[in-house]
């Protein structure tokens, strides 16, 4: 396995089904901002809803092989082994396909995700166990709770000023790597020790 993160923003994406799994996808990739299509006779309430406030597009029919043509990531998460079959069957090599019943048909996973802002943990064990992958993410999202998504957002900051305003190589590699310590982070106010530090490095020789 190799792990990576997809950029998959206005990229086209297919759903096929539109139960409880299906509609659990079709959230996560829209918060990744993926152009998601979903194709089932008939989907939940909320993926109604999504539907009517074009938020997706719904093809409201059985699954048929032209359905995939165009897509760049497919998901197969009907509870009809059969479609599901069809839908690897149908899926090109060049195309990023994932059968939820079926990890050994699949050439990606999705992991269980622990989202903070623009911090994003990912946990996945290779499709052997999705509760256990749930089962640490929950744990993970305990000890990295809301504030880090603020802390993320004051690091990206810090670091487009850093990378700007200092120009000694040393420097930069310091504060950067202060800025990310665990006794910075429960200091407080970031902000102020931040421009304690940079004070302090310019008062060097």
């Amino acid at each position: 396995m190799y792990p990576v993160m997809l950029q998959i923003a206005n990229q086209s994406v297919v759903v096929v089904g539109g139960g409880s799994v299906a509609e659990r996808k079709v959230v996560g990739l829209l918060e990744a901002n993926a152009a998601v299509t979903v194709v089932s006779p008939a989907v939940t309430e909320a993926l109604k809803e999504l539907a009517a406030k074009e938020k997706i597009r719904w093809k409201e029919k059985t699954f048929s092989a032209d359905d995939i043509d165009k897509a760049f990531l497919v998901i197969a998460a009907t509870s009809d082994r059969h479609v599901n079959e069809a839908v690897a069957q149908a899926a090109k090599p060049y195309q990023l396909i994932n059968i939820v019943d079926d990890p050994e048909r699949s050439n990606f996973y999705v992991p269980s995700v622990v989202r903070r802002g623009k911090l994003t943990i990912s946990v996945s064990t290779s499709g052997a166990s999705p509760t256990l992958a749930k089962q640490i993410r929950d744990e993970i999202a305990n000890i990295y709770d809301e504030e880090y998504e603020r802390y993320v957002d004051f690091l990206t900051a810090c670091r487009r000023y850093i990378l700007q305003h200092v120009d000694d190589a040393s420097i930069r590699r310091s504060l950067l790597k202060t800025i990310a310590t665990e006794s910075f982070r429960k200091s407080g106010n970031w902000e102020e020790q931040f421009t304690k530090l940079l004070s302090q490095y310019k008062k060097q020789p």
